[in-house]
């Protein structure tokens, strides 16, 4: 048992009694952070800043998986939970701020001409695609990247147990920035694919027309276009990646930071479509929690008010423009890479012979936690982050990256590490 993490590894030890994988998240669990080199659970949260349960102090660039735009524990988030929670969290008829978040939604995102709530991403994805079944009046799906868990995306995953092979089949992979593979599919299920759901930008940028070029395609076919924005929206700016690229979809999905780590998702599209959510029955309970909402219109006005994607995007800058540098500096090119959005950007590890890449981010979050550098390998900013966090990050990687390069390339990086090595995970991205 490691001292710097005991009581985290003893609660684990005790939730692993009652809990599958000890987490209800799998990107927090044990499968992402290395037994031995990480904590596991985490006490309190401030700004930038966590605290885990043995009292290790992180800048944290994980950010509740980009749920956290604005930074832990706002005050005006706070303030406007406080004051809807002393008029009640949920009611027997709709809250009038059901009405008032969805108008702001429709001012501030551009294919938004009707809203409905759902409490993750998987509730919006989900119901965006049987939206776009109903409307079209077929059942295949066309999908690029990450949709979340339910069966008609996670079947086309390596992660499909408990999946009928039926549902399966209806789902088909695309390549991002290849539009021939997104053709393909059309031409093998002609007149059958409902929809094309997508992140509109993950690990690196559309291609000039990339994207254009989806909408086109969708539309010849007579499919509908989803843009999953889950981490895009009010991150990449105020409209999300549909307003930084001017391309519009047919619906929009939305969840993660749009109430700065509150629970709520979003269907948004035409009016056409949306009015068909009254036939396919998306409908919960919990749709209209109020203490979500009054977060909501509370995080959107202050993204507005305080020109905050423009912060994010200055200070994810600093950190590609670093790593850039710094990579080459220390020999890693082989190694490593930085891509992506300046608010949400990646470091990607590679295969380097002997090692996978597996072993060596092990090693790099081994490294990373003992500095108190709280990371997947993605940098997502929220409005705290400061210069003096980025500092720390970058002072971090002055002393880690080296270390990786010299030891994959003496070929004992075995020997450094100190924990259990990470296994292999689906790919999404």
């Amino acid at each position: 048992m490691s001292k710097r993490y005991e009581q985290s590894e003893i609660l684990l030890n005790r939730a692993l009694k009652s809990i599958p994988l000890g987490s209800q998240t799998f990107s927090k669990s044990k499968k992402q952070y290395p037994y031995g080199a990480s904590p596991y659970f985490i006490a309190k949260a401030k700004g930038s800043h966590v605290w885990d349960i043995d009292g290790n102090e992180y800048i944290d660039f994980i950010n509740s998986l980009a749920a956290v735009t604005l930074g832990y524990c706002d005050p005006d988030i706070s303030s406007a939970v406080k004051k809807q929670l002393k008029d009640g969290v949920i009611f027997s008829l709709s809250s009038p701020l059901e009405v008032e978040v969805a108008e702001k939604i429709c001012k501030m995102v551009p294919c938004a001409e009707m809203v409905r709530f759902g409490k993750n991403g998987s509730d919006a994805t989900t119901a965006a695609v049987r939206l776009s079944r109903a409307y079209t009046g077929r059942d295949h799906i066309a999908a690029c990247g990450y949709h979340g868990w339910h069966d008609w995306y996670i079947g086309s995953t390596a992660r499909d147990l408990g999946v009928p092979k039926e549902t399966k089949e209806l789902t088909h992979t695309f390549l991002y920035n290849d539009i021939d593979s997104l053709n393909d599919l059309f031409k093998k299920y002609p007149n059958k694919i409902a929809v094309v759901i997508m992140e509109p930008m993950n690990i690196v940028q559309p291609n000039v027309g990339f994207l254009e070029d989806v909408k086109k395609l969708t539309h010849k076919h007579g499919a509908l276009l989803v843009f999953d924005e889950t981490i895009t929206g009010f991150r990449f700016s105020n409209g999300g990646a549909q307003e930084l690229f001017g391309v519009v979809p047919d619906l929009a999905t939305f969840g993660k930071g749009i109430a700065n780590g509150h629970p709520i998702s979003v269907v948004a599209g035409k009016s056409e479509i949306m009015n068909l959510m009254e036939e396919i029955f998306f409908s919960s309970t919990f749709g209209g929690e109020t203490l979500s909402l009054a977060a909501s219109l509370a995080t959107m006005n202050k993204i507005v008010e305080k020109e905050v994607i423009s912060v994010l995007i200055n200070q994810g800058e600093k950190i590609i423009s670093f790593l850039k540098h710094a990579i080459p500096k220390y020999d890693a090119d082989e190694i490593l890479s930085i891509s992506g959005h300046p608010t949400w950007s990646f470091l990607t590890i590679k295969d380097c012979a002997p090692y996978t890449q597996w072993q060596i981010k092990t090693f790099f979050m081994q490294e990373m936690l003992a500095r108190g550098i709280l990371t997947l390998g993605v940098h997502l900013i929220n409005y705290c982050h400061s210069d003096d966090d980025l500092e720390k990050l970058f002072n971090a990687y002055d002393e880690v990256i080296p270390l990786i390069a010299k030891s994959v390339k003496k070929k004992n990086l075995e020997k450094l590490i100190n924990c259990s090595i990470l296994e292999p995970l689906f790919s999404v991205r």
